[in-house]
């Protein structure tokens, strides 16, 4: 891997972030903290952050946001145990004083208060989709609202409620292009009763029944999930996901299968196998992110590491780099044992030598 050029922000959120979030184009980056507080950072011509915006969200920890593709604006989704997501809209206008005319500002549009407990995670559907907004809660509903206007973010609709049987953490969607492939999201739960099954589901929405139905659950996934991610898909046929637990770091690829059945039902029905699983944290693991294209995932800690996994084919994952959170590169364990292998390679060392006795000479 290429070495990495490590630049520290200071944020000035008075207690733990709990997200970092980029834009579509890496260029704005929003962050969120349990101090109340969304901050709007934007990079500038010398790729330096500057903060350009910061607010206090909601009325307790902010747990996640998110950016809305930028076809819509500049728009922000939060959640918060306050049990209310939120969205935002940056807008430029006039502000109160003589110098604050053109300034850009963030207005909360909407507030979601359908939720009874925490609202855990929200995120933006994909854009073909139109203005689509899922959130999942600790009481265990998935909830889909739309913008009927995106002109007007003040109105949204709510348009499912899916009902899960154990509280959720976090949501994914699937942001695959293909018409050939419905709308699909992904849920996990951070219960931590390890007897109940599976913390992985997947929900596709059906065109015949204007339903959203459970296709899986993965079972192989029991312990305490923290974060979710589909993959970018660029085209593959297959679905890759990642899942961050309490345990170690999955990827899953989710391959859709055409027999008779699915055709009758409408319904896709997937194989999904274990691709690659990394316990190289040494614990939990809270969140994943994807690259551009899938092919690189990043992931973070118990262990105060940035941890990097490549994949070297759709079923060959291998870990490349890892990062403390000063910079300084930590070796994988695919290093360290060619490190112990180099130190216990066999030496020869020149320790004196043996002079000829001269009385056997004689």
């Amino acid at each position: 891997m290429s070495e990495f050029e490590i630049q520290e922000i200071e944020v000035n959120h008075r207690n733990l972030i709990q997200k970092v979030a980029f834009d579509q184009c890496g260029s704005r980056m929003a962050t969120c903290s349990n101090d109340r507080f969304v901050k709007v950072w934007d990079k500038n011509s010398d790729g330096d952050w500057t903060l350009t915006s910061s607010w206090k969200a909601h009325s307790a920890s902010v747990w996640k946001v998110t950016w809305a593709h930028p076809e819509f604006g500049h728009v922000l989704a939060t959640c918060s145990f306050d049990r209310t997501a939120a969205v935002w809209e940056e807008i430029v206008g006039d502000m109160p004083g003589p110098r604050q005319r053109g300034t850009r500002h963030w207005v909360g549009r909407t507030h979601l208060v359908d939720s009874r407990t925490s609202v855990t995670d929200v995120k933006f559907g994909p854009k073909a989709q139109g203005l689509l907004l899922a959130t999942c809660s600790a009481e265990g509903i998935i909830r889909i609202y739309e913008a009927p206007d995106v002109m007007n973010l003040s109105q949204w609709t709510l348009q499912h409620e899916v009902q899960c049987k154990l509280p959720l953490s976090c949501l994914t969607w699937n942001p695959s292009l293909s018409r050939l492939h419905p709308a699909m999201i992904a849920v996990g739960s951070d219960d931590t009763n390890m007897n109940i099954g599976g913390k992985v589901f997947v929900y596709e929405y059906s065109e015949n029944s204007r339903k959203w139905i459970k296709l899986e659950t993965i079972s192989n996934i029991t312990e305490p999930v923290h974060d979710i991610e589909f993959a970018p898909n660029l085209g593959r046929s297959l679905h890759i996901l990642a899942v961050a637990s309490n345990k170690d770091v999955k990827i899953l690829t989710l391959s859709p299968v055409e027999d008779d059945q699915v055709a009758q039902s409408g319904l896709t029905k997937l194989d999904i196998q274990t691709v690659g699983q990394f316990d190289d944290h040494g614990g939990t693991v809270w969140r994943v992110c994807w690259n551009v294209t899938g092919t690189l995932l990043t992931s973070t800690g118990d262990d105060g590491c940035v941890r990097m996994f490549k994949m070297h084919g759709i079923n060959l994952w291998k870990p490349v780099a890892a990062l403390k959170g000063d910079g300084t590169h930590v070796p994988t364990a695919a290093e360290a044992a060619r490190s112990s292998q180099a130190a216990q390679t066999a030496r020869y060392i020149k320790l004196g030598s043996i002079q000829p006795n001269r009385e056997l000479r004689h």
